[in-house]
């Protein structure tokens, strides 16, 4: 389960990059130099940008004793109490658990989370981007050590009591979406809010009965959901009569092709109009239009995929696109 969670963790990213990098060899002992930095000669103060670049880049490749030393090369130049800085921390604790290295990670963790915290006294959450993602990478990486230690009810717990602290925040999705991959597998699926409705009306619970069922959520400005329809449409296609339904909630946005701002209304009228012209939505796919079914399944990436077996029961939740070659595997084997 670790090693599926810290694989999964590189999805989230609803403004970052998608890739991870391949793990390079790692030494028992941290380096006491900072590495060669282009453009700025070793233990040279780097503009914040930069720093929380080169993190990233790092936590990709896994490079973990090289972020570390950089990064405390870096300290004295820098005040650590700002959101790049407690960032560019969270960079290297996520990095440290992509590796598996967890007391790296609960470090760097720890000073993103509890730096983000003492500034929320004078700092808006969901007005600062940089911090959002710094506390939601310590919350994230500190529920993922705990489970790694052994401890994944503590972890749920403590995962659920972060969601309750930061609930109606932009952290709240993320967060939840953690406790989700450390607890949905194996739990009855539970019932989707309706709000409004593209298309056919959602099955109700006893016509999912005996059913292998595919729940895709989506949005309409998603990239990846736009590939992964295809997708979908194969598995429809090739598993259609033999009890396979699929389901594509999604939620409303607030705007409109170009980022143009909607009204609730305005937005519906463009699913059901302009973008259905472009983008047809399938016939056979229910599409239940509710914010709350994303805060519930904790959908802070798009697509989120979950497969439910034909007692109601979630076999795989994955934040994320698939392509065809995984996900059908995981159908296949429940029909």
């Amino acid at each position: 389960m670790v090693k599926r969670i810290a694989g999964l963790a590189c999805v989230f990213v609803a403004v970052l990059s998608l890739a991870c990098g391949s793990a390079p060899p790692e030494t028992d002992s941290v380096s006491t130099q900072a590495p060669e930095v282009a453009g700025a000669p070793s233990g040279a103060a780097l503009e914040l940008s930069e720093l929380v670049g080169q993190m990233r880049d790092m936590a990709w490749a896994e490079e973990v004793d090289a972020a570390q030393a950089l990064i405390e090369g870096q300290r004295p130049h820098h005040d650590q109490a700002s959101p790049q800085w407690l960032l560019a921390a969270s960079w290297l604790g996520r990095g440290a658990s992509f590796a598996e290295r967890w007391d790296v990670a609960e470090q760097y963790a720890n000073e993103a989370r509890d730096g983000s915290i003492a500034l929320l006294d004078v700092r808006d959450l969901d007005a600062d981007s940089q911090l959002e993602l710094a506390l939601g990478a310590g919350i994230e990486v500190l529920g993922q050590a705990q489970d790694a230690r052994g401890d994944n009810q503590g972890a749920v717990e403590f995962l659920r009591g972060e969601r309750e602290r930061y609930r109606g925040t932009s952290v709240e999705m993320r967060i939840q979406k953690n406790v989700l991959l450390l607890d949905l597998e194996g739990q009855p699926f539970p019932v989707l809010d309706v709000e409004h409705q593209l298309g056919a009306p959602l099955p109700a619970a006893d016509d999912l009965t005996g059913k292998v069922v595919v729940a895709y959520f989506w949005a309409h400005w998603c990239p990846d959901c736009k590939r992964q329809l295809p997708v979908l449409e194969q598995l429809h296609e090739e598993y259609g009569d033999r009890g396979l339904t699929i389901i594509g909630p999604t939620q409303l946005w607030g705007y409109v092709a170009r980022g143009q701002d909607a009204t609730p209304e305005q937005e519906l009228e463009f699913l059901r109009g302009a973008y259905q012209e472009r983008f047809p939505i399938p016939s056979w796919m229910s599409v239940p239009v509710s914010q709350q079914n994303f805060l519930d399944f904790g959908v802070s990436s798009t697509p989120t995929l979950v497969v439910i077996d034909r007692e109601g029961i979630v076999r795989l939740y994955n934040p994320g696109d698939l392509p065809y070659a995984e996900l059908a595997p995981h159908i296949e084997q429940l029909l």
